[in-house]
């Protein structure tokens, strides 16, 4: 049998970049990866149920997008293959209405939100005795689920009809109606931020809202800014979510509050900056790859 330290589950063209970088620090680790995407899936998942090759851990970042690939990560499973991560765990964290309801629990700040049912299981709003005004005007509309890369997403809904023409978008998915939260501004930098957890590493970026243009934050930020909590925070979430890799959005607002946005993006846009505008910082990526390895080399030392 061929055994691989670590497979790499993709199907975006644009993980090409972080895959490398993965595989370059693997490689320097003495460790053995190998890249599956949509074309060699199939083979691959042959040869594993053949018990051809196995897997110590898959980092999927294709089955929550593409079908083909959950035979090959369910089989992984079943022979013990670690999975960063879990498709249950996954799902779970992507309901922003089940995640809402846990960080509001755990005493995390959020939008004034609203829970909406599935617009196919109760299409009409008049029964719910919705109240709009505590969240204000503009408010968000989004789905609990579909929101990767901002889709469904309403910034600036003002109306009735603006909540029943986006449950229709998604109508199997539970919507949020969300209070706009509006950042911090000092010196023309608005006070938005990404942080991103990754195998016990946390970092943050500052992240423009309006131009999704990244630029990292540095420890005299944190220091002057007292924004350490966004690290606490981040902890707190993983804690919640159980992921090993995502990324969360918090806001400083105008009332120097931090308000988690965005509370658990489950597939992190690793596209460097380097090579578009709006990626992420090229030494964030390289040092969420080395987590990745640091993670599997411990692993591996404990067990020898």
């Amino acid at each position: 049998m061929k055994f691989y330290h670590l497979g790499l589950a993709v199907d975006w063209e644009y993980d090409s970049d972080f895959l490398q970088i993965i595989k370059k620090k693997a490689e320097a680790s003495g460790l053995e990866t190998l890249a599956i995407w949509p074309e060699n899936v199939e083979d691959i998942s042959s040869r594993l149920r053949d018990q051809q090759i196995g897997f110590q851990y898959i980092l999927d970042r294709a089955s929550l997008s593409s079908p083909e690939f959950n035979d090959l990560i369910l089989l992984a499973q079943k022979q013990g293959t670690i999975i960063f991560d879990s498709p249950e765990k996954v799902h779970r964290a992507a309901d922003k209405a089940t995640m809402h309801l846990e960080f509001i629990s755990q005493g995390i700040l959020t939008p004034y939100t609203i829970i909406l049912p599935p617009f196919e299981q109760n299409a009409s709003l008049e029964n719910l005795g919705l109240d709009l005004s505590p969240v204000g005007c503009p408010f968000v509309i989004k789905p609990a689920s579909f929101t990767g890369g901002g889709m469904g997403v309403i910034k600036d809904g003002s109306s009735l009809e603006d909540i029943q023409r986006a449950r229709q978008e998604f109508p199997l998915d539970k919507y949020l109606i969300q209070e706009k939260i509006e950042p911090k501004i000092l010196n023309g930098w608005r006070f938005w931020f990404r942080v991103f957890f990754s195998w016990g590493l946390i970092q943050a970026a500052w992240w423009n809202d309006e131009t999704h243009i990244y630029k990292e934050l540095m420890q005299e930020e944190i220091t002057n800014f007292s924004l350490q909590a966004l690290f606490d925070l981040a902890e707190k979430i993983q804690r919640i979510c159980e992921l090993n890799f995502f990324s969360t959005e918090i806001v400083l607002d105008k009332k120097n509050r931090l308000i988690v946005v965005d509370y658990v993006n489950e597939i992190c846009d690793m596209r460097l900056q380097s090579s578009h505008y709006d990626g992420v910082p090229d030494r964030l990526v390289e040092r969420i790859a080395e987590s990745l390895i640091d993670f599997i080399r411990g692993a591996k030392a404990s067990v020898k």
